[in-house]
């Protein structure tokens, strides 16, 4: 093996973790042969197995610390080789749109893809399109993960916006009863009840008014603010 090959062997995990593997059937070959030919394959499938998905585990991190470089890029000139900048606002969407899809489509299913989905649905609320969002959103909520609590909310959000709050008060009710590390219960009751505060202000002043004396102090100031606003309805 020529130099060139050997250096990017090392810089590829699985392959080297690949190698390590024959290194291992190589220097072991006379106790793999006692084993026989069925079981030999056997461990040799559940070692590439092993290794695969680790090595696809490393890869959709990678592909999502790439993606999320993208998300926090900035428009105008160049500001230093940690952000990534570009021209116009319109290349950036390009791009955003672009990494998060290729993202989505490539590794459905994982948190990695549902996470892409949901910034997908952000970036589609951002530039005004509802029903684009709503649509990412729902492709990430699934199940009652974090990611996909913070899926439900976006969602919920969403469906304010478009005018369907008994739809938004049904998944923002399903946050509470089932909250997250990313979605309290307190934070989903306060949605809900700023979704509900046009059509239904005693529903949504009888959901506040526990959390102003709430021990966490943002809850409290927010359940504070939010009584004082409807209070000058």
């Amino acid at each position: 093996m020529d130099k060139l090959t050997r250096k990017e062997l090392k810089s590829d995990k699985f392959a080297l973790e690949v190698q390590h593997s024959v290194q291992f059937v190589s220097g072991h070959r006379e106790q793999m042969l006692r084993w026989g030919a069925p079981a030999l394959a056997l461990v040799l499938i559940v070692a590439a197995v092993f290794y695969y998905r680790n090595y696809q585990h490393a890869s959709r991190q990678e592909a999502l610390h790439h993606a999320m470089n993208i998300q926090n890029s900035v428009v105008g000139p160049p500001q230093g080789e940690y952000v990534v900048t570009f021209p116009t606002a319109e290349a950036r969407t390009t791009a955003l749109q672009k990494t998060w899809g290729e993202l989505a489509a490539k590794y459905s299913g994982s948190d990695e893809g549902k996470i892409a989905e949901y910034f997908l649905g952000t970036n589609a609320a951002d530039n005004g399109n509802l029903a684009e969002a709503e649509k990412h959103f729902k492709a990430s909520d699934s199940g009652n993960g974090p990611y996909a609590s913070l899926a439900k909310l976006a969602l919920a959000q969403v469906y304010g916006g478009e005018g369907k709050v008994k739809e938004g008060a049904q998944v923002l009710q399903s946050l509470i009863d089932h909250p997250t590390v990313l979605v309290s219960k307190e934070t989903a009751t306060l949605a809900l009840a700023d979704l509900l505060k046009d059509s239904d202000p005693k529903r949504a002043k009888q959901l506040v008014e526990p959390l102003r004396t709430s021990t966490r102090g943002a809850i409290s100031k927010a359940a504070i603010a939010f009584d004082s606003g409807l209070s000058k309805q």
